[in-house]
C-alpha cells in the first residue's frame, strides 16, 4: 500500500463530471438523502471531487484528521490496528457510505486506516469548508452537523452490540 494524501489524489476535472450528476450522486447518499434539492446544490459548491486507485491510503490510524468524504463510487476497507499491532479489517465503505466524520467534529486523530479498494470517486469536505459553510449558510451547517452526529450516533449503537455479541459467546 501506498501513503497518500488528499494533496496526491486525482481531482475530478470539470468536464468529467457535470454539477447535475454530482448532485444526483450526493442526494442518493446516506449522508444526503434526507437534504432538500436545493441544500444539495448549495453544498456542492463546499465539495470536492477525486479519483482514488486501488491501494490508494485516504487515511492512517494515527494522522491527523482535516476532512471527511462521502464515496460515490468504489469501495473503501478501513482498517485497525489491534493490541499487538497486528492489522484488522474493521469496516468496508461502499457507495452511498461516509466516512472520516469524527475529524469535523473533533479534529483528533483518525482513529483508523482507509484504504481503497475498488476505483473510487470520493466527494471531499474539508474542515475548512465546512467552516465556510458555518459562516455562508449557517442553516445548512447546523443540518449537517445534526446528520453527521447521527451518523456516529447509529455507527456507536450498533459497534455496542456487536460488542455485546462478542462478549456474550
Amino acid at each position: 500500500m501506498q501513503q497518500t494524501s488528499l494533496d496526491v489524489l486525482e481531482p475530478l476535472g470539470a468536464g468529467e463530471i457535470s454539477m447535475g450528476e454530482i448532485r444526483s450522486m450526493l442526494d442518493g447518499t446516506q449522508m444526503f438523502r434526507d437534504f432538500e434539492w436545493s441544500q444539495i446544490e448549495a453544498l456542492s459548491a463546499y465539495i470536492e471531487l477525486y479519483r482514488a486507485a486501488p491501494g490508494t491510503v485516504l487515511f492512517r490510524e494515527g494522522d491527523q484528521g482535516d476532512f471527511m468524504c462521502v464515496v460515490l463510487q468504489g469501495r473503501l476497507d478501513i482498517r485497525k490496528k489491534d493490541a499487538q499491532h497486528d492489522d484488522k479489517m474493521v469496516a468496508t465503505v461502499y457507495a452511498g457510505r461516509s466516512l472520516g466524520e469524527m475529524a469535523m467534529v473533533d479534529s483528533e486523530a483518525r482513529s483508523a486506516t482507509a484504504v481503497v479498494t475498488e476505483p473510487a470517486v470520493l466527494a471531499v469536505l474539508t474542515q475548512d469548508s465546512f467552516m465556510s459553510i458555518t459562516h455562508d449558510k449557517p442553516a445548512l451547517a447546523v443540518k449537517l452537523l445534526l446528520k453527521i452526529s447521527q451518523l456516529i450516533s447509529q455507527r456507536l449503537r450498533h459497534t455496542s452490540g456487536v460488542l455485546v455479541d462478542y462478549l456474550e459467546k
